[in-house]
């Protein structure tokens, strides 16, 4: 087991970096140059049908569509977590990683925000709204500014912290919203929007108190507890929650489920409280009984398995290492959960894994951040969970420390 980790850690480590850690993504179809061709297909239904038609489909036509490969702010926010992770396993030359990644991520900022701040490399049409490309959006955001606090934490560079800490400005004061009454939340997926999604609220929250362990800012205190304690008290009595409170927004599904409890989980040790502990194991009972099959593959949604999505096994290996003081079963688990995706849903040749399986086939196509920049990280933590990289086994790249 501690070999195949290794292998597929750093294949996977090789792919992303041999695709200049640039793909496609499951909602990137509005990158399409068909859409500045054909104006007629650029309004909403076009935008909504094409996009679904796009995700779901078996073949990947992107490239007939004239959709390019693009990088992802927060997929290099990803890949700077799993490079901290890997330095910290063991892998021979991970460190020289950071450096060059960071100045990506500094060349995708949001141009024209007063913050550092990050948005998406595609429009992207919802329901109601849309969002327009590398619009700064809070998801985005932290788990960059996270990639940069990981980075810190590890190299100590104050440039780092001084961008995560913007970062961080830019949530509080074009996000963060309260209706006075105690509702509180953050504008997602734009500012103007205000409603509550879970998720999103105790990522900002979870930014925020790291930002205040580092700085003792106390503006960033308050509001981290207020949304905490809001989300929290809407978890539901058997410990799950809705992905939002909108109409719309009642499903639940494993990788929101699995940012919530890994957020509470960093809110808790970060702040050195255990006010929200009862609510973490009850939502990690939930999470438990409702998303692993014993031979460790995981559904989708709580009601019904299908899709088993490669985000979903990459988020379940990163909240079952998370919460592992909880269960002396977690990290084996965890293990069983990346065997089952390696014998059903990875490309040994190629080196990626793959999107989804369904009941009738396998979606095979590779997004670069939906899948692989995820799955990099959750093998970084099984990595030095297990200490299972070694220095002596090193992929080309890694070898001679090249980006």
């Amino acid at each position: 087991m501690t070999e195949e980790i290794q292998s597929v850690t750093l294949k996977l480590l090789d792919y992303c970096q041999s695709n200049d850690w640039a793909g496609y993504e499951p909602y990137d179809v509005l990158n399409s140059r068909l859409f500045t061709a054909m104006p007629l297909l650029d309004s909403k239904l076009p935008r909504l049908v094409l996009t679904q038609f796009l995700k779901r489909s078996p073949v990947n036509v992107r490239s007939l569509l004239l959709v390019p490969k693009t990088q992802n702010p927060k997929a290099l926010g990803l890949f700077l977590s799993a490079f901290v992770n890997l330095t910290r396993a063991g892998v021979g030359a991970a460190e020289d990683y950071p450096l060059p990644m960071i100045e990506r991520l500094a060349d995708l900022r949001s141009k024209d925000a007063a913050y550092w701040c990050w948005g998406y490399n595609f429009p992207w049409q919802t329901r109601t709204v849309l969002v327009p490309r590398w619009a700064p959006n809070l998801v985005c955001t932290t788990f960059a500014a996270a990639g940069l606090l990981d980075t810190f934490e590890q190299r100590q560079d104050e440039r780092l912290l001084d961008m995560a800490v913007s970062a961080a400005e830019y949530i509080l004061n074009e996000l963060y919203w309260s209706d006075g009454n105690g509702v509180v939340g953050f504008g997602y997926p734009l500012p103007q929007v205000h409603n509550q999604v879970h998720n999103a609220n105790l990522l900002a929250a979870a930014l925020f108190c790291r930002v205040y362990k580092h700085t003792c800012q106390e503006k960033f205190l308050a509001p981290a507890l207020d949304v905490t304690r809001y989300t929290v008290a809407r978890q539901h009595e058997d410990g799950g929650w809705d992905y939002g409170e909108a109409a719309s927004q009642k499903w639940i599904d494993n990788f929101h489920t699995g940012f919530n409890l890994s957020a509470l989980r960093s809110i808790g040790k970060t702040l050195e409280t255990s006010e929200f502990e009862t609510s973490v194991r009850r939502g990690f009972d939930f999470y438990l009984s409702h998303f692993f099959r014993e031979d460790g593959a995981v559904g989708y949604y709580d009601n019904r398995f299908y899709p088993i999505d490669t985000h979903c096994v990459a988020q379940s290996i990163i909240t079952l290492l998370d919460l592992k003081d909880l269960d002396p079963e977690n990290v084996q688990l965890a293990r069983r959960v990346f065997d089952w995706a390696r014998n059903r849903m990875w490309d040994e040749k190629e080196g990626y894994f793959y999107y989804r399986i369904l009941r009738l086939c396998t979606i095979r196509t590779s997004y670069m951040r939906w899948t692989q920049a995820w799955m990099l990280l959750a093998l970084s933590m099984l990595a030095a969970e297990t200490g299972s990289a070694s220095s002596e086994l090193r992929s080309p790249a890694l070898a001679t420390g090249a980006l």
